[in-house]
């Protein structure tokens, strides 16, 4: 009995020993995590400088190499190509809330290209004639045609890009904070609209005529006649 009550007192005096060692220990994490996380969102919103040095981000190209999926013979000639430049100013804006607290607005500068050809793929025999001293050939192909716009992310950037404070903290868990695929889309809309508005097909179908005018005459052909059908 003598001993159980000697052992008591003990263990009451050791036990917030323990606890009183941990406290500072668990208050410097406490306060280091929120110091970091503070100078953080400083450099993230505040953009101020010496922050974006210390949390800045290191690039490191793990990307493996390209794998061919498949192989497309191409039976068609490019007769032109049309190089435009569009500004893309894309504004999103939450009905009940203000611009700061919900809303984006992008200004993008999309640089790309519109390719215009003659598919070649569909020529049957009776597309090409041919007399029977071989001085005269008559050809048949289809209209010229747009191929989709590309848009050259080399030549293209973003000019600015405004966030509301919501939009920022999503950002933060966010696998694709600077997601704009809004503005690429709606760009290579843009794009294509203008090719489809300009005589890019035509020019295309006049350098065709041109290239195989040009091919034929050096085989001996003293009359080359090119016709475009729908």
């Amino acid at each position: 009995m003598g001993a159980d009550t000697e052992e008591q007192p003990r263990q009451r005096t050791t036990e917030p020993a323990r606890v009183r060692r941990r406290r500072p220990a668990v208050v410097v994490l406490v306060v280091c995590a929120a110091l970091s996380l503070i100078l953080f969102l400083l450099g993230r919103f505040l953009h101020l400088p010496g922050l974006d040095d210390v949390f800045g981000v290191d690039t490191h190209d793990r990307s493996g190499p390209a794998v061919l999926k498949s192989i497309q013979d191409m039976h068609r000639y490019e007769g032109a190509v049309g190089n435009y430049q569009v500004v893309v100013d894309l504004e999103k804006d939450a009905r009940l809330l203000p611009d700061a607290i919900r809303g984006t607005r992008t200004l993008f500068v999309a640089s790309g290209s519109v390719a215009a050809y003659v598919d070649f793929g569909g020529i049957g025999a009776g597309s090409v004639t041919v007399d029977e001293k071989r001085g005269t050939a008559t050809l048949r192909l289809p209209h010229a045609r747009l191929a989709e716009p590309t848009v050259d992310p080399k030549r293209s950037y973003t000019v600015s890009k405004q966030r509301g404070l919501v939009d920022r903290l999503g950002d933060l868990f966010s696998d694709n904070p600077a997601d704009e695929r809004a503005v690429h889309i709606l760009a290579v809309d843009r794009i294509g609209a203008a090719a489809g508005e300009s005589d890019l097909t035509s020019r295309a179908e006049r350098n065709t005529t041109s290239m195989l005018q040009g091919l034929l005459h050096a085989l001996g052909f003293e009359q080359v006649t090119v016709t475009y059908t729908s």
